[in-house]
């Protein structure tokens, strides 16, 4: 049997059940592309090459490499061998439209995440199995919302499709998995690149000081303009409340 390696935080997926759930949610058809993040022994890839047209499984464990490559040398998957947060996906899909889908180490997904969104074009849809808090803190709303959620709302619609037990996995981890669809938003909710880093700067000065009122973390002058409460706090504000502080920040 294969011996997962703990550095890379490998939890192989075994349940066909969850397998089924993740190539459900991905909405696949023969025109689609697919990247595939962190394909491990295969069993998810193979699913997705029944269902798409082609398949791009990126691992960066080499020892996983040879097997991958013998098992689907007569499939429409193509295995790279690399590291899924270095790579110029770009140049892999070669500007064709494309879908995302991992079962991916807990370490990596806010640092995949930030990368899909900020690095990559745009996927149709964004399948991860994630760390179930993870996933809840993502699609978080008012009153507890945070920044993780802001971040990724930011970019695109958050949905949980599924709840998946520890002891879905060899080896089985400490905590429960959750899969989760983001949805890409066609348009930017607040326009240009400037009106960007402004609403990333606001939600972090913002989250430094949680438990302060926004009164004293955004200023009485930008909340006023905006419609938002003086002693609101930054968990208690809907992501149209941010867009407004941000139209109305002159920071």
């Amino acid at each position: 049997m294969f011996k997962a390696k703990k550095s890379l935080g490998q939890n192989f997926l075994i349940n066909p059940g969850i397998l089924d759930k993740i190539i459900a949610a991905a909405e696949l058809d023969k025109n689609d592309t697919v990247i595939e993040i962190g394909p491990g022994t295969g069993v998810l890839t193979k699913k997705l090459a029944e269902q798409a047209g082609r398949i791009i499984a990126v691992e960066k464990d080499r020892r996983l490499i040879e097997g991958l490559k013998e098992k689907f040398k007569n499939a429409s998957v193509e295995i790279i061998e690399g590291d899924i947060l270095k790579l110029d996906v770009g140049e892999l899909i070669e500007n064709s439209p494309y879908k995302a889908v991992g079962n991916i180490p807990y370490y990596i997904t806010s640092h995949l995440i930030k990368t899909i969104f900020e690095k990559w074009p745009a996927p149709e849809i964004i399948i991860l199995t994630v760390q179930k808090e993870v996933a809840q803190r993502i699609t978080a709303k008012p009153p507890r919302m945070n920044l993780l959620a802001l971040s990724v709302q930011f970019y695109a619609e958050p949905k949980i499709v599924s709840f998946v037990s520890r002891g879905s996995f060899r080896p089985m981890p400490k905590v429960d998995s959750a899969i989760i669809k983001l949805a890409p938003l066609r348009q930017s909710r607040v326009g240009d690149h400037e009106s960007k880093d402004k609403f990333f700067k606001l939600i972090k000065t913002a989250f430094a000081g949680k438990r302060k009122q926004l009164k004293n973390t955004i200023g009485l002058e930008i909340l006023n303009k905006a419609g938002i409460k003086p002693k609101a706090r930054p968990e208690e504000l809907s992501m149209n409340d941010w867009v407004s502080i941000t139209n109305k920040s002159n920071i």
